[in-house]
């Protein structure tokens, strides 16, 4: 017996598609992820290192990488090398140290697995160049390091000049260098003409602004301010997201220096668009003062006159300056010393009369009573 069953096919395939849209929201809902937490790193995160996994053929060609090192570096160099190259043979990477040559070569090798170790291992012999110490330098194999080796030799012109603002950078006793360590957790090396910095990336970005600030005349005093500023900052959660140009401070570049005034100044005068009257020839003086008129003979005579009466203004003027040596100075009046006055006379009893007084109040002395009838007493032993 056959059962026939008859399905509405435009009633199933809605019903189907509806079902699929649904599973489709529910996907969305569940996947639905705020933006905000997509932006911002989870604290405490940290990338997975590269391993052998990650790349199992290992590398294509050979990679080397070499570095000249100066004279007085070759004695530390020679103690820790053992330690570099067995630091290095970790991650598979040959090193050789050339002391006739004065270089250290870093290269790759068949089983190295990681193609940025060997710019790691070319950064690592650049700092002990530098005078960085294998326990700073050796830092700069991991991932979350980097370095950087910032050249202040050419900034400054003036040799003098670069070396107080290198002190500067460095401070008194190191303070200045040690609290930027402490604010960017670094390691800071000022060495020659190089700064060397080996930390993470955010503090060595501030570490070459630092530096560079310093070299053009700005004191890292500013750039530490900053730097603390941004540290307080950072804790607030509600400010992470926000801009700090508002509470960070503005520093402006002042040149105190003073324009040297000049001593003699030049005064402009007044435009005047008519141009000054002409100056009186001798004629003109002549003719003003009548002279020009005159014969030769008086003309002469008169300039003899002249030059006679010019002659005795100036002897006489002479003699004076002589006859000054020969005026005495004035003497100052004697002063006669005043006579004591007969007027005033010495009252004889009355100074008796005080000194009796005295005699009294002096501490033990007898009274008058008492001193009489003492003069008795002896008297009496006498006539005995």
């Amino acid at each position: 017996m056959a059962v026939a069953v008859t399905v509405d096919a435009g009633t199933g395939s809605g019903t189907a598609a509806a079902a699929r849209a649904k599973r489709r929201a529910k996907k969305k809902a569940g996947n639905v992820v705020d933006e905000s937490q997509l932006l911002t790193v989870p604290d405490g995160w940290k990338e997975a290192p590269f391993t052998k996994e990650d790349n199992p053929r290992g590398l294509l060609e050979e990679s080397s990488f070499a570095t000249l090192f100066p004279k007085y570096r070759e004695a530390y160099l020679k103690e820790c090398w053992p330690l570099v190259q067995k630091a290095l043979n970790e991650h598979h990477i040959n090193a050789s140290l050339d002391l006739i040559e004065g270089s250290m070569t870093v290269t790759t090798t068949k089983k190295t697995f990681d193609p940025y170790m060997i710019i790691r291992a070319r950064d690592l012999i650049k700092l002990l160049a530098r005078s960085v110490s294998f326990e700073q330098a050796v830092r700069i194999l991991q991932d979350d390091t980097a370095c950087d080796i910032i050249k202040i030799g050419s900034l400054v012109r003036n040799r003098d000049r670069f070396i107080k603002r290198r002190c500067r950078l460095i401070g008194p006793k190191g303070s200045t260098l040690k609290a930027l360590e402490l604010l960017t957790n670094c390691y800071i090396m000022v060495q020659g003409n190089t700064v060397s910095a080996v930390g993470p990336f955010s503090g060595i970005k501030e570490v070459r602004r630092a530096v560079l600030d310093t070299m053009k005349n700005i004191h890292p005093i500013y750039n530490i301010k900053t730097l603390m500023i941004k540290r307080e900052l950072s804790k607030d959660p509600e400010l992470r997201g926000q801009s700090w140009e508002r509470f960070l401070p503005r520093f402006k570049h002042k040149n105190l220096k003073k324009r040297k005034e000049p001593k003699k100044k030049n005064i402009k005068k007044e435009y005047t668009p008519f141009p000054p009257p002409q100056p009186e020839s001798q004629i003109d003086k002549e003719l003003a003062s009548g002279e020009y008129f005159l014969k030769e003979s008086l003309k002469k005579r008169k300039r003899v006159e002249e030059k006679k009466a010019k002659q005795a203004e100036a002897i006489s003027r002479r003699q004076e300056e002589r006859n000054k040596a020969f005026i005495p100075p004035k003497e100052k009046p004697i002063v006669k010393p005043k006579k004591a006055s007969t007027e005033t006379k010495i009252d004889i009893e009355a100074i008796k009369e005080k000194v009796k007084k005295a005699k009294k109040k002096k501490l033990g002395a007898l009274t008058v009573e008492e001193a009489k009838l003492k003069i008795a007493a002896d008297d009496k032993k006498k006539k005995k």
